[in-house]
């Protein structure tokens, strides 16, 4: 999800060197390719624009046109007809300053969060940006069939069907006459081909049809209502009997009580309408990052993490499957264990935290990092119609890595760290049977986070952010943190490929151009970093495409709240913060000049 409600909107600031760290290792042919084109000479443009070529904008589109603002937690799905078309999207915060200034001319942060659209007709050597429709202060013809009531939206996931169409879907949040209510509601857009399913390719997804709601959450404010949060979506390809069908999950968590399910609608009508929510999990608790696999008979399977925080629950993959096109599920399946790598510290405050940077996000370590925790994503091959195999990779502390941190930091609870490494196995859903879980590209020097996997014609592409080019790695300390606290450029992508469905892997390859520093302060008033909270990599046979967070464009700075910029970590970002005559400081007055530059970079992937 985007970064909670914790102001994320709220004022900063910006000022100084633009960082762009090249760094001398080899990475793939070609350049990274920008998708969030939030900058001026790059410009948004309305989907309805896009497909009908009728002129249409709004004050929205414009403030995206020059915001040089935040995107993270980006998606993308190459078009099974025509690898040409990729679409890809983010949490994008584009428009968040679109409000006016306040009384000392700072831009006023109460503008929407939404899903980016963003479309190649070039194969991804470029991309056209814009949003899904159904934002705030959207006007277009496409604005009403988006059955939605919700002013921000994120976790954004794509899936395309085989005839042309694609399915984004949302969880969101925020009410649009500006309470305090947190609706989080979950929904799925859809778009198709102008000329219909026989037009020319390169028009598939391109005409919006609409948005439903397909679960909606309850209404008490700072999420203690019923609040549904990390998606996954995958569309049936296999030409069998549920082709076309589409599969929406996501996680359900109900108030403070720790309770967490799993949830599952699906569409039998290509997202028009949409099942009553399914749980799938009413017996297992504390579970998070649901993705789904449809394998080449058209069986559906979610896979999921399990947290060892209840009774005996170890921290595991676990799966549940369905026969009968997502209609019933089993119980859930135990797929296998594993030592988390989820990074924590203690707040100054005194309370767990997930992330740390300054002022009331400061922690007793005195590290500035970003939040992360061991996730699961799995995918399947549905043109392998001999075997009904679940690809799987997750994010694991390596055995043997373990060491005390000599801080409050730590991976394995306060205090104890370890490497994280990007694992992968082949679970055999006919016969409940998995490999034995390996490293994709076993490093010794490194953390392997937030890894992706994708399935298709017998290939298999992985992808991962890594900080072995990290000048500052240690098991004892955040990405991108040095003994002195200071931060660094420190994450890379990284991608490898395997032709004998996953048995071995090669041609394992650096993908971004730009190593970049993950932890630049950027949320919450600029007092702490944020990542997002995964990566994606889609693929059509050996052509694969993959995109990531990245913030080579970010300008950095200095904070005016720090006296002498008093923790001197390298992380502050640009901002233009007065000292009024009363004592206060303002808030942030050119928050479009670089500080919040955070993009959503992509290229091939191998």
């Amino acid at each position: 999800m985007k970064l909670w409600l914790r102001p994320i909107l709220s004022a900063g600031a910006v000022f100084a060197a633009l960082i762009i760290v090249s760094i001398a290792f080899a990475s793939t042919p070609g350049n990274d390719v920008r998708l969030s084109n939030d900058f001026p000479g790059g410009g948004y443009v309305s989907a309805y624009t896009l497909a009908t070529g009728n002129p249409y904008t709004d004050a929205t589109l414009t403030e995206c046109s020059r915001s040089r603002g935040r995107q993270n937690e980006p998606s993308v799905a190459v078009d099974p007809r025509n690898t040409n078309v990729i679409i890809g999207s983010s949490n994008d915060y584009c428009a968040v300053y679109n409000d006016g200034s306040d009384a000392n001319g700072a831009p006023i942060p109460s503008g929407p969060i939404w899903l980016g659209y963003y479309r190649s007709e070039n194969g991804g050597a470029s991309f056209q940006s814009s949003l899904v429709p159904g934002y705030p202060g959207d006007t277009s013809p496409y604005a009403a069939l988006a059955h939605i009531r919700t002013a921000s939206s994120g976790d954004p996931v794509i899936a395309w069907d085989n005839h042309g169409r694609v399915f984004m879907g949302s969880e969101s949040s925020d009410d649009p006459e500006g309470t305090k209510k947190t609706y989080g509601d979950v929904w799925v857009g859809r778009y198709d081909n102008p000329g219909g399913e026989g037009g020319n390719t390169l028009n598939d997804g391109k005409r919006y049809l609409g948005t439903e709601t397909v679960a909606k959450g309850a209404s008490a404010p700072n999420l203690l209502g019923k609040f549904h949060d990390k998606t996954a979506i995958e569309a049936d390809r296999t030409g069998g009997a549920c082709d076309g069908y589409v599969y929406f999950a996501w996680a359900r968590f109900t108030g403070n009580r720790g309770d967490v399910s799993v949830y599952l609608v699906r569409s039998t009508d290509h997202g028009a309408t949409w099942s009553n929510p399914m749980n799938l999990t009413p017996n297992v608790h504390d579970l998070q990052f649901p993705d789904i696999s449809v394998t080449g008979n058209g069986h559906v399977y979610v896979t999921f993490r399990e947290n060892a925080a209840q009774g005996n629950q170890p921290d595991a993959v676990m799966s549940v499957k369905s026969t009968d096109c997502g209609q019933t599920f089993t119980a859930p399946t135990l797929v296998t264990t594993f030592l988390p790598n989820d990074a924590q510290d203690v707040s100054a405050a005194g309370g767990v935290a997930r992330d740390c940077g300054d002022f009331a996000d400061a922690c007793q370590s005195g590290y500035t990092f970003f939040r992360r925790d061991t996730q699961v994503r799995s995918t399947a091959d549905q043109s392998d119609k001999s075997h009904e195999w679940i690809y799987m990779v997750y994010d694991a502390t390596k055995p043997g890595t373990e060491v005390s941190t000599g801080t409050t930091y730590g991976t394995l609870g306060s205090g104890n760290g370890s490497q994280a490494g990007t694992y992968f196995l082949r679970y055999d859903g006919a016969a409940n049977t998995h490999t034995t879980p390996k490293l994709i590209d076993n490093q010794s020097t490194g953390h392997q986070v937030f890894p992706d996997i994708s399935a298709d014609g017998g290939v298999l592409h992985a992808l991962w952010w890594d900080s072995r080019n990290d000048p500052c790695y240690s098991a004892t300390r955040p990405i991108g943190n040095c003994a002195d606290r200071t931060t660094v450029p420190s994450l890379d992508v990284y991608a490898a490929m395997s032709t004998n469905t996953g048995n071995t892997w090669n041609s394992t390859t650096r993908v971004s151009d730009v190593t970049s520093n993950p932890n630049f302060e950027q949320f919450d008033a600029r007092a702490v970093p944020f990542a997002g909270d995964y990566l994606w990599v889609s693929s059509v046979g050996s052509f694969s495409y993959g995109t990531w967070t990245d913030w080579r464009n970010t300008v950095s700075g200095t904070d005016l709240r720090e006296a002498s910029n008093e923790d001197n970590d390298a992380a502050d970002v640009h901002q233009c913060r007065t000292l009024l005559a009363d004592g206060t400081i303002t808030g942030d007055t050119c928050p479009r000049d670089g500080g919040l530059d955070q993009d959503i970079y992509g290229d091939y992937t191998p």
